[in-house]
């Protein structure tokens, strides 16, 4: 090309053309793929700046699929503390049919002193407003001390004299006189009878409480009241509870359902699971928010099968035996509901607390992706514009380089 000559005026009208030429590339570049920066060359500071951003909203892009399952678990467990607090609901309406049901023992257990004949002879009678008796002639009630010993071990000592003294908790003590100072003693120790007085020599100590099958016998023991009687001349006998057979076959029924509600309940503790991972299982549960992995939360699992709600399976012939022993399951069965809640109520401030991180992650990869946006992305109306107005300028240089051309034509026309 060098033994070429061209004219001042061609050459500056090709120079002119290659520029523009050279101008039309980059903007039809920049239309075809939307981005003013599309190589380190184009600016080097705005290219590695949007890659850095690029790269950490793909970081924390890719965390979002394992806080979504976060949200998942915490879903899960959630069921199924809403299904097991239903169980439990249904395991109290057993429960309360259970207190529904006639009592379970026909006869309560009993124990009774009674005075015997004096050697000499007769001796006075008592009368409920005095047991002792009389002064002058004395029942053979009269000194009789009477010792329940409850299942705590704690002991109540009452003895039948002339004068009256309060029971004293601190000593365990108390004087009577009358059946109301009797009863009122037994109501202050805690002792749950009731004294009731017949033939004028017979105390009889009736079981009051819910606890039907509770007993009475010389030692204490679980559900047993001891009962020994000293002084005085008295014999003791005790009776036993009588069973209702159609009230514990009633009731051994319910324990049956009770038992497939606890089953159920392990079964969907077990349950619970999402991904692998059961919060109502024990299970830990750990979510990274950044690219950094130095924001993150630890959510501790629980164990919530029977054992671990305080529930156990109920025997026949030793649970739901009576109103008491009802009550107690009851007691269970509420402190498992109130279990629960309170860790349904801190499940739902994780999930609270992960889905707050979930939709920051999403608005901060937005923020993330326009700035780097900002830095590359091109005006594609701008660039538009200047497609055309290249076009433009490019016919006219065209149009230029033929009117330099022109001279030399005029030359050629001469010399033919």
């Amino acid at each position: 090309m060098s033994d070429i000559v061209l004219s001042a005026s061609v050459r500056q009208n090709l120079l002119s053309l290659q520029s523009t030429a050279d101008l039309l590339s980059t903007t039809q570049t920049r239309l075809a793929t939307g981005k003013k920066v599309n190589s380190a060359l184009d600016n080097p500071t705005n290219f590695f700046t949007a890659a850095g951003l690029d790269s950490r909203a793909n970081d924390i892009n890719n965390l979002l699929d394992s806080i979504g399952n976060g949200v998942q678990v915490l879903q899960a467990a959630n069921t199924g503390i809403t299904s097991l607090q239903k169980l439990v609901d249904t395991a109290k309406s057993i429960a309360n049919q259970a207190l529904q049901t006639p009592s379970g023992y026909t006869t309560k257990a009993t124990a009774t002193i009674v005075g015997t004949s004096a050697a000499t002879g007769a001796a006075a009678t008592s009368t409920i407003d005095d047991l002792t008796g009389g002064a002058t002639t004395p029942s053979l009630l009269d000194g009789a001390v009477m010792t329940f010993t409850k299942t705590d071990g704690s002991t109540a000592a009452i003895t039948i004299g002339g004068t009256a003294v309060a029971y004293d908790p601190a000593a365990g003590t108390a004087t009577v006189k009358s059946l109301a100072d009797l009863n009122k003693a037994l109501s202050d120790a805690g002792v749950s009878v009731v004294a009731s007085l017949t033939d004028g020599k017979t105390l009889t100590f009736t079981s009051t409480n819910d606890h039907a099958s509770q007993s009475v016998a010389a030692a204490s023991a679980d559900n047993t009241i001891g009962f020994t009687a000293t002084g005085g001349t008295v014999d003791v006998t005790k009776g036993t509870p009588v069973a209702d057979v159609n009230s514990q076959n009633t009731r051994a029924g319910l324990i049956a359902q009770y038992n497939k509600v606890v089953e159920q309940i392990k079964t969907t503790a077990q349950d619970a699971s999402f991904n692998g991972v059961n919060l109502l299982n024990g299970d830990q549960l750990k979510l990274v928010f950044n690219e950094t992995g130095k924001s993150t939360l630890t959510i501790e699992g629980v164990v919530f099968d029977p054992a671990g709600l305080g529930l156990a399976s109920l025997t026949a012939g030793t649970d739901f035996l009576d109103n008491a022993n009802a009550n107690t399951i009851l007691d269970k069965l509420n402190n498992a509901s109130s279990t629960l809640r309170s860790q349904a109520s801190a499940f739902g401030s994780n999930l609270s607390v992960v889905q707050i991180r979930q939709d920051f992650s999403k608005n901060l990869i937005n923020v993330l992706q326009t700035g780097s946006a900002n830095l590359t992305l091109a005006d594609t109306n701008e660039e538009a514009a200047n497609s055309q107005a290249l076009a433009t300028r490019q016919s006219i240089a065209v149009s230029a380089l033929a009117l330099a051309n022109q001279s030399q034509q005029s030359v050629l026309q001469l010399l033919r």
